[in-house]
């Protein structure tokens, strides 16, 4: 695997990006703004690090596990009735975690073709 190629990793990196500024424009509740910000932050670092060192499937399941939680963040942080944040948070969310699920195989067997040539 290359580094800075795959392409799920940029989608990734791009949803985060989109659900941590997109607290400028939309209605904020609760705590909407804290938990976008955060778990926006949080996937664009795991998709630099997925870019960086590919082939390295845990890092694969630690962003499966914050774009589930951005998923779940509206009910977590009481915004749910807030349309747009909650919203934003669902498709980003929702979008990160189809995107990773796709990059785990390839992950996986790109990390097993690595140990087995050493």
């Amino acid at each position: 695997m290359k580094k800075w190629n795959r392409w799920q990793d940029w989608v990734t990196v791009a949803a985060g990006i989109f659900a941590a500024v997109s607290v400028l424009w939309t209605g904020q509740e609760g705590m909407s703004t804290t938990l976008m910000v955060i778990f926006g932050a949080l996937l664009v670092a795991s998709g630099l690090v997925n870019l960086a060192m590919p082939g390295t499937p845990v890092m694969e399941w630690v962003q499966a596990a914050l774009a589930a939680g951005l998923i779940l963040s509206p009910w977590i942080g009481s915004y749910a009735a807030t349309t747009g944040a909650a919203w934003i948070s669902w498709i980003t969310g929702a979008v990160a975690l189809i995107v990773t699920a796709a990059a785990i195989k390839p992950s996986t067997e790109g990390h097993h073709r690595i140990r087995i040539s050493h």
